[in-house]
Formats: C-alpha cells, sequence, structure tokens
C-alpha cells in the first residue's frame, strides 16, 4: 500500500483487513458493541474477556462485570460475529493489585476507588502487554472517552455525551498506552445510540442491563467484603464530636465515608452531623456541622500528567479538577511541587472531599484530560 494511503477508521494506513485489534470485552453492551462494529468493518478482530475473581462468587452477582455469565455473554457476541474469543484467568493478578489495596484503603479511613485501579494495572498493562503479544496493532475497549490526535501526540479528551463520560477513572492511562488504546464509542451522543448499534448487528446482549456496582463487591455491602478479606476489621468504637465528646458508639469505622450523614445512629440532636473525618487508630469517627466538610486545599501525589512538557517544570496554571466521580469539573488552580506531587487550590470549596479519591485534571478551553492524582490525606 502507498505511504500515502488514507487512515482506516482507527489511524492505520492500511485496509481493515490487515489491522488486528483486540477488544476488551466484558460481557456488556458497550464492549460488545465495538468488537461487533470492528469486525462488521473488517478488522481483523481478536475479543478477550478477563476472569477476575471466583466463578461461583461472579454467578451470584447479576450485572457485575466480567462475572461468570457475562463471560458467556462475551463469548456468544463473538460466535454471533465470527471472530475468535479467549478467557484469561487475571484472578490472582486483580486480586493483588486491586482488591487487596482496596480492603487495605478502607481500613485506613480512606475512600478508594477499585475501577481506576483496575484500568491501571490490569486491563491497560497486563491485558495490554497480552494484546502486543498477540500482534495487535491496538487494542480497543467500550470506555466512554475519547482519544483525538493533537498537534504533538495523541490526546484524552472526555466523552461527547457527558452522562457517559468516564473520564474519571481513566486518568491515569499513560501516554505509552494511550498511542496503542482506541475507544471507538467515545463520540456517541447517547447510551440510546450505543443500544440502537447493538440492535443493528443483532447481538444478544442489546438489552442487557448496565452494571452499577463495584463488580467484585456483591450488592454494594463494602464493609462485609472488607471483614470477610481482613477477619476482626470491624472493631467496635466511638462517635465523637470535634471535641471528643463521645455521641454514640460504631460496630467499625469501615461502615463510615467522609461525608456520611446517614446511619450515625445519634439522632435527637438539634443540627444535622456529618462523618468529617476518620480516626483509625483511636477508633474514632469524628461528626461536625457540613460547613467542616469544605475544603479549598487538595494535596496530590502519584500524578499522572498528560498535557504538554514536564510537570515538574510547569508553573501554577488554572485548571478544571473532578475530585469525585459524580461531580462536575470545577475551577481550579494546579501547584506542582515535584514530577509526582501537587497542590490543587479549589476556587469553590468543595465538600466531602476525601483521601483515596482521585483528582482528575482538565483543560479549561477544551475536553482534553490532562491527566490527575491522588488525594492523599485531609486539606
Amino acid at each position: 500500500m502507498p505511504l500515502d494511503s488514507p487512515l482506516n477508521s482507527l489511524g492505520f494506513a492500511k485496509p481493515p483487513s490487515e489491522t488486528r485489534v483486540v477488544v476488551a470485552m466484558s460481557g456488556g453492551v458497550d464492549s460488545s458493541v465495538v468488537a461487533a462494529q470492528l469486525a462488521e468493518e473488517g478488522y481483523d478482530v481478536v475479543g478477550v474477556t478477563l476472569q477476575l475473581y471466583d466463578h461461583g462468587a461472579a454467578l451470584a452477582k447479576k450485572g457485575a462485570c466480567c462475572a461468570g455469565r457475562d463471560i458467556h455473554d462475551a463469548r456468544r457476541v463473538a460466535e454471533e460475529m465470527g471472530f475468535p474469543h479467549y478467557v484469561l484467568d487475571y484472578e490472582n493478578t486483580f486480586r493483588e493489585a486491586v482488591i487487596d489495596e482496596f480492603a487495605d484503603s478502607y481500613l485506613a479511613g480512606a475512600t478508594p476507588v477499585p475501577c481506576i485501579r483496575c484500568n491501571e494495572r490490569v486491563k491497560f498493562k497486563d491485558l495490554l502487554e497480552t494484546a502486543k503479544d498477540l500482534d495487535a496493532d491496538c487494542m480497543a475497549t467500550g470506555h466512554y472517552i475519547q482519544r483525538m490526535m493533537g498537534d504533538q501526540k495523541a490526546e484524552l479528551h472526555s466523552a461527547a455525551d457527558s452522562n457517559r463520560d468516564q473520564s474519571y477513572f481513566l486518568f491515569s492511562t499513560t501516554q505509552e498506552q494511550l498511542d496503542y488504546l482506541r475507544f471507538p464509542l467515545g463520540h456517541l451522543k447517547s447510551k440510546d445510540e450505543t443500544r440502537a448499534l447493538a440492535t443493528k448487528y443483532g447481538l444478544s446482549v442489546a438489552d442487557k442491563p448496565d452494571s452499577q456496582d463495584i463488580c467484585f463487591v456483591p450488592d454494594g455491602d463494602y464493609a462485609k467484603l472488607i471483614e470477610k478479606l481482613r477477619p476482626g476489621s470491624a472493631e467496635a468504637g466511638d462517635i465523637v464530636d470535634t471535641n471528643g465528646n463521645v455521641l454514640g458508639q460504631h460496630n467499625g469505622v469501615i461502615h463510615y465515608t467522609i461525608g456520611q450523614r446517614r446511619g450515625l445512629g445519634i439522632g435527637g440532636l438539634a443540627d444535622p452531623l456529618y462523618v468529617v473525618k476518620l480516626d483509625v487508630d483511636k477508633k474514632h469517627v469524628i461528626v461536625g456541622p457540613r460547613e467542616m466538610l469544605a475544603t479549598r486545599r487538595v494535596p496530590i501525589r502519584e500524578i499522572n500528567w498528560l498535557g504538554d512538557g514536564g510537570f515538574a517544570d510547569m508553573k501554577e496554571r488554572n485548571i478544571m479538577v473532578r475530585v469525585r466521580s459524580t461531580r462536575p469539573p470545577t475551577d481550579a488552580i494546579l501547584r506542582p511541587i515535584s514530577a509526582t506531587e501537587a497542590e490543587v487550590e479549589l476556587l469553590v470549596a468543595e465538600q466531602g472531599v476525601s483521601p483515596g479519591q482521585a483528582c482528575v485534571f482538565y483543560d479549561p478551553d477544551s475536553t482534553r484530560v490532562l491527566g490527575g492524582g491522588w488525594i492523599w490525606r485531609g486539606a
């Protein structure tokens, strides 16, 4: 093929039939549509599904990612569209890289985001290397985020549909990974478009509901899982106010998160109280008025920078940030401290900023994701 040949839809100057793409298939409608669409366009598609935890537990959890039922659904889509499909056992890797840290973070009083660690340490690391071992030109996923070519390099951008945007969970994607990854759904304006494509391709998962909970946490009961993984972790203690006065008792710090109001068991007070701090060493759940949750200065570490230039050499700059996945980006000032640490000053105080959550950076003048880092202590 001549050097000036037009690029195919995945950005390669060769026919789709000569372009191998590994599709990470969870068994849900999003990744299934990606695989089906690329197969219909004539690409050399290889579907791969990860078994991330025990099949028996998985089967009891409806709607969970990568459960036994989902592996079956992914295999069925591959059969329907006529491309090979493989299931890889990543159970030990997933436990060591994701589940253990999740449990330990909760025990330390943090509020972890395991989906980010899964993308960072499993899907975009080990699975991506497997794709390269299969001589794939790229790896595609069903994430709602956009990869665009900028003047200098491939850039990460928010999804066209802000309601489906998954940039918060993908901030730790490195530049090397971004060069290899593709996100075919990022430009779609709604999930209805995705389901319409699934119907068009005749996929059996077209009406399958979306997964809501963390895949390895049955019914969203984090504390129950942590008690199972770390026996004896739910030790009772006191609920105290900011002056140390005992207001009640609790049955384990792991049952509480920063900003929590309900379920404290200390009713009858004049004003509502919120969890403002967790003291794991003293086994104290510390409560206070809502205004004590307001935070403006947020320390960040483990920074992954996707912007232009070196991070450590950059002066402070105005950006937008998200400090929780459920909140929209807000104006902030980013002040680098080193290549991996920074302070973020929020122009408007946010409530419930918690260690263990991510702080994701956005360009205020575009949809570009500039990277992000981890909130590592109370501001």
